[in-house]
């Protein structure tokens, strides 16, 4: 493989991760990413490019996001208010063409990294709009008459928060691969990179009563990581004592953000 991805420092990556990268880097398609909220999806993009040395473009797909966003946008109005009123050359479409993330991404110079966060907001046929420009790394312009393909193939990382049922069609296309939520091990291997320093009956203790909560079967939104991270920095600014994190869960709104969630903490708590 020509380029390797093995973590970075900042982000802990699995073993099976890390093939699942590599892999999609070697065979050119893109890598879809599903998991859980928290299980660092979105940062994966972010540190594939810092371990291969890339530039980082990211496309955040929203509800009313559409494939032709990504690629091109012709500002038909600018030019109407140009010829009226502006001093601009209006017979000069190509001044009036913005490249979308996924245009960026094809005519950049050097090979990026593209990350299309949380493809499943935008309705059933965004995917299947992109199945061309993925495939075939380019696209056309009728405005201007002009191709526009991709000078280094990037490498694409999808994520999606399982939303939606993708198309058959889309996922054919893609290397595929489930984040798992960290278990106790490798949870404290990632807050290792978050704290310089960390007394070790507060990482015992809390880890601890967040696997409980996690476990509780009426927890309707689980805490994740990043949860997790935000209880620690409480719980030390706070100066609680390791011992009394069991028996009290002491800042439990950092952790549950619903009110049913912090009930049944409470009953399970009695």
């Amino acid at each position: 493989m020509n380029a390797s991805f093995s973590g970075t420092r900042d982000y802990v990556a699995s073993e099976e991760l890390m093939l699942a990268v590599n892999i999609a880097v070697t065979l050119e398609k893109p890598l879809l990413i599903k998991g859980e909220p928290g299980t660092g999806k979105t940062m994966l993009a972010q540190a594939v490019a810092d371990a291969l040395g890339k530039k980082l473009i990211i496309w955040n797909v929203k509800s009313t996001t559409k494939a032709q966003d990504g690629l091109y946008v012709y500002d038909v109005v600018q030019r109407l208010y140009d010829s009226q009123f502006g001093t601009h050359d209006v017979d000069d479409i190509g001044h009036y063409i913005k490249l979308g993330k996924l245009g960026e991404a094809f005519s950049s110079d050097e090979q990026v990294v593209l990350l299309i966060d949380e493809i499943d907001k935008a309705d059933l046929e965004f995917p299947n709009d992109l199945l061309w420009e993925l495939d075939q790394m380019e696209f056309y312009i009728p405005e201007t008459k002009e191709t526009v393909r991709a000078k280094q193939r990037p490498i694409v990382i999808i994520t999606s928060n399982a939303e939606k049922e993708l198309p058959d069609a889309f996922l054919r296309r893609c290397i595929f691969h489930y984040i798992e939520f960290p278990d106790q091990e490798q949870m404290e291997q990632i807050l290792r990179v978050h704290f310089d320093h960390l007394e070790e009956d507060l990482v015992e203790q809390a880890l601890a009563a967040f696997y409980w909560i996690r476990g509780l079967k009426k927890i309707e939104k689980k805490p994740s990581t990043s949860e997790l991270v935000d209880w620690l920095r409480a719980l030390t600014v706070g100066g609680v004592a390791s011992e009394k994190i069991a028996a009290a869960i002491p800042f439990a709104g950092v952790l549950l953000k619903k009110d049913k969630d912090l009930r049944t903490l409470q009953d399970n708590l009695r």
